[in-house]
């Protein structure tokens, strides 16, 4: 496993009205959502990320304005055709 080292600023966590010791899952699951979103995780590998189960982080990603499933509408009606 990799560790990642990430010095921030004590004023930092009065912007992000983080306490020091959630600031650390924040910053995770931030960079999980992110990283998702962009579609370089699956959602699964996103969730080991953020140290959560993968439905908590399903449902945790509206919360940052992202979608559950990133469906074209084509890929929708195709689904709904084989359902």
């Amino acid at each position: 496993m990799i560790e990642i080292r990430l010095a921030v600023p004590d004023e930092l966590t009065l912007v992000l009205q983080a306490e020091r010791a959630n600031l650390a899952a924040e910053v995770s699951m931030a960079a999980a959502v992110k990283l998702y979103e962009l579609g370089k995780l699956s959602a699964g590998a996103a969730a080991e990320l953020a140290g959560i189960p993968k439905p908590l982080f399903l449902s945790r990603l509206a919360d940052y304005g992202v979608p559950t499933f990133d469906l074209t509408e084509e890929e929708l009606r195709e689904d709904l055709k084989n359902a």
